[in-house]
């Protein structure tokens, strides 16, 4: 079996750091929105607020940038065109999104912005690896 390349590492990161967001966002909103309601039908909404509000947002972007992320460093593994690119491209995604959620959550004016640019930036590496 042929020994998995650096990105694909950094891919199985990524998961994990949207594990760990998971995880993190469901324990804020438990605690805000209270057990009981999480345990039951949610018939009625009862909207996030503050810190767990911005978890929720935090994951839900890590939700819309991974798959994009995730297909972008398996086709260029599938390709053959991994090189210091895609593996800087695939460090700095999972290094964005790690920090992205602690941003959000703390609230400082652009760091979300920054690191949610690092990441971004990241993809966009591994993706010019497809076409060059």
């Amino acid at each position: 079996m042929p020994k998995p390349s650096a990105e694909l590492l950094l891919l199985g990161c990524a998961i994990l750091v949207g594990v760990v967001q998971l995880l993190w966002a469901t324990v804020a909103a438990r605690l805000q929105q209270g057990l009981s309601w999480g345990a039951g039908p949610r018939d009625q909404t009862m909207p996030l607020t503050g810190g767990a509000a911005r978890l929720n947002r935090s994951f839900q972007n890590f939700q819309e940038t991974f798959p994009l992320h995730a297909a972008a460093v398996v086709l260029v593994y599938l390709l053959g065109r991994l090189g210091p690119v895609t593996l800087w491209g695939s460090g700095l995604y999972v290094i964005g999104r790690a920090l992205h959620p602690a941003m959000y959550y703390l609230s400082i004016p652009w760091t979300r912005t920054l690191v949610w640019f690092i990441a971004f930036t990241g993809t966009l590496m591994v993706v010019s690896a497809i076409f060059l």
